[in-house]
């Protein structure tokens, strides 16, 4: 796994954070022991690093770049599966606030870094918004995985709601899937559209259907 303390580093001064290094290490290890919390099983350290890779791999599409990364550390980090609705990603927004001006990142950094994360909890990205395009694309791409990989994905997203009866979660999840499908894309980069589109729609409509069964 790449290094992601170095990563956090250099988005956060990239972005314009002006306090010292110890300040924006202590912030980006705590950052760390979220994304590691036990209750995670999908929602991991392992999931923020290919978010930041596929962001690297695709910066030049974004305006922003280092805000875009900047939204992928803070877009689950607050994340506890009891709760309701869009709660985590608003949590995960203000946590985002309250870190970055902590830091000294400029005021209008902050509020993108806040949109961006906020985004992510329906995945509809406005025409025009190239850095909310990447950051919920990347968020999504393991919607494309091979099967098997798909299959690994969607068995941790029900460990973290294990606690849910099995009927009651096979609504809800059956419910999220739906939504997806009903997204005039599930990718908005084009490139990344044409890739990713066909397999993920087919993991979707598999799972979609072993949940009716």
């Amino acid at each position: 796994m790449r290094d992601l303390a170095t990563a956090w580093r250099a988005a956060a001064r990239g972005a314009g954070a002006t306090a010292d290094d110890h300040a924006v290490d202590a912030e980006g290890s705590a950052l760390l022991a979220r994304w590691a919390e036990p209750h995670r099983h999908y929602h991991t350290l392992e999931h923020l690093a290919t978010v930041l890779s596929i962001v690297d791999e695709e910066a030049d599409r974004a305006r922003e770049p280092d805000l875009v990364r900047l939204a992928a550390w803070f877009h689950d980090a607050v994340y506890d599966p009891h709760t309701p609705g869009d709660g985590n990603e608003r949590a995960s927004a203000e946590l985002a606030v309250g870190t970055l001006v902590t830091l000294g990142v400029p005021t209008a950094a902050i509020d993108t870094v806040r949109r961006l994360v906020l985004l992510t909890a329906g995945h509809a990205v406005p025409a025009g918004d190239a850095d909310g395009a990447l950051l919920c694309d990347a968020d999504l791409a393991v919607l494309a995985g091979q099967p098997a990989a798909y299959d690994a994905y969607a068995a941790a997203v029900r460990q973290e709601y294990e606690f849910v009866p099995d009927a009651e979660f096979r609504a809800g999840r059956a419910a999220i899937l739906r939504r997806l499908l009903e997204l005039p894309s599930l990718y908005r980069i084009p490139e990344l559209a044409e890739r990713w589109n066909e397999p993920a729609r087919a993991n979707l409509i598999r799972e979609l259907g072993a949940l009716d069964r």
